[in-house]
């Protein structure tokens, strides 16, 4: 088997979230305990911190991976969806997963696959527990993939749960409620497994609070902890300032479990975010003449980050590139965009994209300049084209607009 042919049946043979959507979730943890019990209990042989959060989750599950890592650590890296390959999912020490580790995996276990019949995102997760197992890695920063009680790595049981925030995301699988969404994410708190809650918000902490209390877990919220230093990161979105007080308050508890992880490991860490473990598409800068700048964020709590940045930067004309999936709700989205911005709406190559005739109706109130061009990349030469040298562009609206730029 080539490694392209490995990639053709997890793709086309399993259920894959990022095409489908919700048809590919699956509401419990049978099919990952299944496979992972067939396969060893991978997940039992190495140490692991679990990060959750409607926001947040992918830059903190980074920032976390590169402090272990300059403080000496062996450490796996488990994200997801990727951007431009599937192994960008599995790294160790930042070097993405060798592809003949995964068509080997694919080979040894077809009978597995078959049997159990997985989602990608089940196998995805069971590939890289095997990996970090078998290279023995010293801890594993373990990344959610949607929710937290049912998501398919909630079969851990590790070192220290991170919850980063609550926004209203995903809410025809997590709940319609602030509350109702903070009980999903709250199932990845363990019993006496200490919990970091980066954002305090008065809708969710009580829902923190006594899950946190029902399972004798330590709750620390990061804005209870004073630092004499913040260290600077290399990620420049300034919703990173939330993460980093966050993934601060997880290293001290972290310390306070016998880790050791220098004040140096820390700020050597957050410097090197991008280098140590190849995370890309936050806040991204593409072009400085005109400014392009790209981004993954996608809810209606992360556009509002990102257009208070685009508010302290500096141009002539802005320029917005933008595509979206089906199932969000645009309008609190379309509500923030500014309006002197020239915004060209584009439709990212996958099944759940929101197709631009759809597009066009949802935006025809809009009294922004407007043009529609299906291919992302066309849009992005269109956008270019039309800026001029102190001019700004920002390409997003969903992580997959972002993954189809060339040359990102």
């Amino acid at each position: 088997m080539t490694y392209e042919e490995a990639l053709e049946l997890m793709f086309k043979a399993l259920p894959m979230y990022q095409r489908v959507g919700q048809a590919a979730f699956k509401k419990d943890l049978t099919n990952t305990i299944r496979f992972c019990e067939a396969l060893g209990n991978p997940h039992q042989k190495f140490k692991s911190i679990h990060i959750a959060g409607t926001n947040g989750k992918g830059s903190t599950s980074h920032m976390l991976a590169s402090v272990l890592q300059s403080a000496g650590y062996n450490v796996g890296l488990y994200t997801s969806p990727h951007l431009k390959s599937f192994t960008e999912r599995i790294r160790l020490n930042g070097e993405e997963v060798e592809k003949s580790f995964v068509v080997d995996f694919i080979e040894c276990n077809t009978r597995l696959l078959e049997e159990i019949q997985p989602s990608f995102f089940e196998m995805t997760v069971a590939m890289a527990f095997d990996y970090f197992a078998k290279m023995k890695v010293d801890v594993a920063v373990i990344e959610v993939g949607l929710g937290g009680r049912l998501d398919s790595t909630n079969i851990i049981t590790p070192e220290l749960s991170v919850i980063t925030n609550i926004g209203f995301d995903h809410m025809d699988m997590l709940g319609d409620t602030l509350p109702k969404i903070a009980f999903e994410k709250a199932g990845i708190i363990k019993e006496g497994v200490p919990v970091v809650i980066t954002e305090r918000h008065e809708e969710t902490e009580e829902v923190f609070r006594s899950v946190a209390a029902a399972r004798n877990s330590d709750i620390v919220f990061a804005d209870e902890i004073h630092h004499d230093e913040v260290p600077l990161s290399d990620l420049q979105g300034i919703y990173q300032v939330r993460n980093t007080l966050g993934v601060l308050a997880a290293i001290q508890v972290l310390n306070q479990k016998g880790w050791q992880i220098s004040s140096a490991s820390v700020m050597a860490g957050f410097a090197q975010v991008q280098k140590n473990t190849g995370l890309r598409g936050r806040w991204q800068q593409l072009d400085a003449n005109p400014l392009v700048i790209c981004d993954t964020g996608h809810n209606k709590e992360a556009f509002q980050y990102i257009i208070d940045q685009i508010k302290t930067c500096i141009y002539d004309q802005l320029y917005m590139v933008l595509g979206f999936v089906k199932e969000k709700d645009l309008n609190p989205i379309l509500a923030m965009l500014p309006e002197e911005a020239h915004i060209v709406f584009c439709e990212p190559k996958i099944p759940r994209a929101l197709l631009l005739e759809e597009l066009k109706q949802k935006t025809s109130h809009m009294r922004q300049k407007r043009a529609f061009i299906q291919d992302v990349n066309q849009a992005i030469a269109f956008a270019r084209q039309e800026a001029k040298h102190d001019d700004m562009i920002y390409i997003g609206g969903s992580t997959f607009v972002v993954a189809e730029i060339e040359n990102l």
